[in-house]
């Protein structure tokens, strides 16, 4: 059975990932691809300027938290060469998880029971900061979820193969630049294979490449289950 139709088959099983309704009337869809015209012009290397934005993108539509951004080509990766802004012929902007932006500080849980795959401190600008995957198992078939951009605090007390209980708190959204140099927000994703990865997961892809990495990254809405995705 593919991940996405197991996923489907238990949603009424699963925890929140964030201590908050992403379907309440205070959430609202940001949108970080060229059709916006506001990112578009902004100056996103300057992460104090680029969190304005986001702050002003969120009073502007009355919300106190944005979420959005599964396979949504983006602009906002040329702020760094991490994704091969300005390096090579086809730079990654193709996002494969779910941003939902919070203030720093708030929890992050396990949606459902998990152990600690991997976890790696992705220190560089753009990139992910702290970051955690954990490994699930439903109905005998494992896979994976991602947390990026967390805060070094709460980071630095966990380990490869710690046991996390639904709805346990183990993480928060950490500030910037220790998260990466983003302004706050949590990376959720989902992965079938990590391919041999830890610590670390591509969340963003070539455009060319989408339906390779889609078929890796499912959708992060089958967990986190917000009427606006």
């Amino acid at each position: 059975m593919s991940l996405p139709i197991l996923l489907l088959r238990h949603q009424a099983n699963f925890g929140p990932v964030l201590p908050l309704d992403l379907n309440a009337s205070s959430v609202t869809r940001l949108d970080f691809s060229a059709r916006n015209p506001t990112v578009l012009n902004a100056d996103l290397r300057d992460t104090a300027a680029f969190s304005r934005l986001v702050e002003d993108m969120l009073t502007a539509a009355g919300a106190i938290t944005g979420i959005g951004g599964y396979l949504e080509n983006r602009i906002i990766y040329r702020r760094s060469e991490h994704f091969g802004a300005g390096l090579v012929e086809e730079a990654r902007s193709l996002h494969l998880g779910v941003d939902v932006w919070v203030p720093t500080g708030t929890p992050v849980l396990a949606p459902l029971p998990a152990t600690i795959h991997s976890l790696a401190d992705n220190d560089n600008f753009g990139d992910y900061g702290p970051t955690v995957i954990l490994e699930h198992a439903l109905e005998g078939t494992i896979f994976y979820s991602l947390y990026g951009h967390l805060s070094r605090a709460e980071f630095r007390q966990l380990h490869a193969g710690q046991a996390l209980a639904q709805g346990e708190a183990f993480a928060t959204v950490g500030p910037y630049p220790e998260n990466g140099d983003w302004p706050p927000h949590l990376h959720f994703q989902l992965m079938t294979d990590l391919r041999g990865h830890t610590g670390d997961f591509p969340g963003v892809a070539r455009p060319s490449e989408r339906e390779t990495w889609a078929a890796l990254c499912p959708d992060p809405n089958l967990v986190l289950q917000c009427r606006l995705l």
